[in-house]
């Protein structure tokens, strides 16, 4: 069950913000997003947060110096999606900037898992001997492949995001912000947040040493634009810090001072740089990295962020390319087989899904969670073989259910069930014993009955209410297009009632819509839609401009729609 709402919005906040020079309905969105301080709008790197908030990113930036002055051999270990791709990119970049001896490794997903693990260590000892060890978007939770390191004369640095375990690994420093006892007020760093703050801080580490002062030392700036795709890929919150790399890394690619890669997968993706959006972030590049990793390992897309061969750049974001269509291939055919397996499933007798098949694609099940999250408004989970009688689970949840919890939870009840389980709220993963299936879906499904409410369990469109005829404009979508909208801070979606003048079926898969208001008539569309509606209609809709034969027209984005 949909249906639509319009968030409530404090009166008072939203007219102190318009008597502060915000336009009307920006003041409007804002106040009701909890944007109350109009300095929060800042998009100016003086305002970010100081690196010094971080635990033991002092700690870190003097073993790195330390590293740096003595020659030592870093690698870098990689997560292998978008987040870690462009943090792992970032890092290289930014410590060989800084005269580091540095190199990484990106593991293969399906042959050594999450996670600086002790196979991990021992490839990366053969492979590339390192003196240090440096994690980017994981390790938090390697406590197993610290420990082998360790004995191996490796000292670890864990730079990461995600939630800690009961334990810490004992390594020579840890960054993560939400590790205990750290103060930083954003919890909401990406992975390549933090390895850009560590750099913030080495760098600061160097100048006081008299490596660099401010004329010599390197531009970190100009890694904003693989800070920015990063972050908004990752999906995290983007509260006003976050919001200042985001906007930062944007007007770099408008400006067209981005990387030869990052540029490159514009042009393979048909989107263009001047006008690059976090929607372009999130849904046209980060995708095409995170195939990589999905299907085969993320060194291809490493490599394309690193490269400033623009030739190269080009002919590696071509294959990226050619792996994301096959990935769409593969998950098209995994939802068909999801939706056979759930034929019978009833939302209003269940509260998550948890679905297992042989033939699955480890690399995709990620993506299948979340479409059927997406369908049915459940937590979801779906499974796929791992070898020796191991499956391996990726799941996906819905607001007000924080999913590593709840695994943990499952766990704590039953702790033969998960072999190894982690991530954040949203988004986890999980292996366990084939036969173990059922008893783990049985298991889920309870704390999903203590846990979530009727309430909870229906999708709520949240809106911003009406809009006034005057801003169905294409200036006003280009004053909107100036914010960094994304998670925890959604874009705007407006609701109104509407006539339909006209409606068919577009290539057999999207609603075409003629709707009029107040003697207004709008172009819009409600993709993935077939149903028709009736004579008149309450719209929640996204504002978009739609070019065609150089004219740009105002078209209506439908999220969602319900008989008056």
């Amino acid at each position: 069950m949909t249906r639509i709402a319009t968030r409530p919005c404090p009166f008072r906040e939203s007219e102190m913000l318009r008597q502060g020079g915000i336009h009307p309905v920006l003041a409007r969105l804002f106040a009701a997003r909890g944007l109350l301080d109009p300095k929060e709008l800042s998009s100016e790197l003086g305002a970010l947060i100081l690196p010094s908030g971080l635990l033991q990113i002092d700690v870190a930036a003097a073993f790195l110096a330390d590293a740096i002055a003595a020659n030592k051999r870093m690698v870098i270990v990689a997560d292998y999606d978008c987040d870690g791709a462009t943090a792992c990119a970032t890092a290289l970049r930014g410590l060989r900037a800084m005269g580091a001896n540095v190199d990484f490794i990106v593991p293969n997903r399906f042959e050594y898992g999450y996670g600086l693990t002790p196979e991990i260590v021992e490839l990366t000892a053969r492979e590339k001997s390192p003196d240090i060890i440096i994690t980017v978007d994981n390790g938090i939770a390697s406590i197993e492949g610290v420990e082998a390191a360790k004995r191996r004369g490796i000292e670890v640095v864990v730079t990461d995001h995600h939630l800690p375990g009961d334990r810490l690994p004992d390594a020579r420093v840890i960054v993560n912000p939400n590790q205990p006892e750290c103060g930083f007020p954003s919890k909401n760093l990406a992975g390549v947040g933090v390895v850009f703050y560590v750099l913030l801080a080495l760098r600061a580490e160097l100048r006081r040493r008299g490596v660099f002062d401010q004329q010599t030392q390197p531009k970190l700036d100009n890694l904003l634009d693989l800070v920015a795709l990063g972050t908004v890929a990752d999906v995290v919150k983007l509260d006003a810090n976050n919001r200042i790399l985001v906007a930062q890394g944007l007007k770099r690619m408008r400006a067209g001072r981005m990387h030869a890669g990052v540029a490159a997968l514009f042009r393979v993706a048909g989107r263009q740089a001047r006008s690059a959006t976090p929607f372009d972030l999130g849904f046209a590049l980060g995708p095409r990295l995170n195939a990589a990793g999905r299907l085969q390992d993320m060194s291809l897309g490493i490599e394309c962020l690193i490269t400033d061969d623009e030739e190269r750049a080009w002919a590696l974001a071509q294959q990226l390319n050619e792996i994301n269509i096959r990935r769409r291939e593969i998950e098209a055919e995994m939802q068909d087989a999801a939706l056979v397996h759930l034929d019978a499933f009833e939302p209003r007798d269940s509260t998550t899904i948890s679905v297992f098949d042989e033939s699955w694609h480890q690399g995709v099940i990620g993506i299948v969670a979340s479409r059927l999250k997406e369908k049915f408004y459940r937590p979801a989970i779906t499974f796929a073989l791992a070898g020796d009688g191991w499956i391996k689970g990726s799941g996906r949840s819905i607001a007000g259910f924080h999913l590593r919890d709840a695994l943990d939870l499952v766990s704590k009840k039953a702790p033969s069930l998960i072999d190894k389980f982690g991530g954040h709220s949203m988004a986890a993963g999980l292996s366990i014993r084939a036969d173990a299936f059922d008893a783990f879906a049985e298991a889920f499904e309870t704390v999903g009955r203590s846990w979530l409410t009727d309430g909870q369990l229906e999708r709520i469109v949240e809106t911003d209410g009406p809009l006034e005829d005057a801003h169905y404009t294409t200036q006003f979508i280009e004053l909107m297009d100036g914010i960094v909208w994304g998670q925890g801070f959604p874009p705007p979606v407006f609701c109104d009632e509407f006539r339909v003048v006209s409606q068919r079926i577009l290539k057999e898969r999207h609603l075409k819509l003629l709707l009029e208001r107040n003697g207004t008539r709008y172009d819009a569309i409600w993709f993935g839609h077939t149903d028709a509606l009736g004579d008149r209609a309450r719209v929640a809709f996204r504002l978009d401009a739609n070019e065609y034969n150089g004219t740009t027209r105002v078209q209506l984005l439908v999220e969602h729609a319900e008989p008056c």
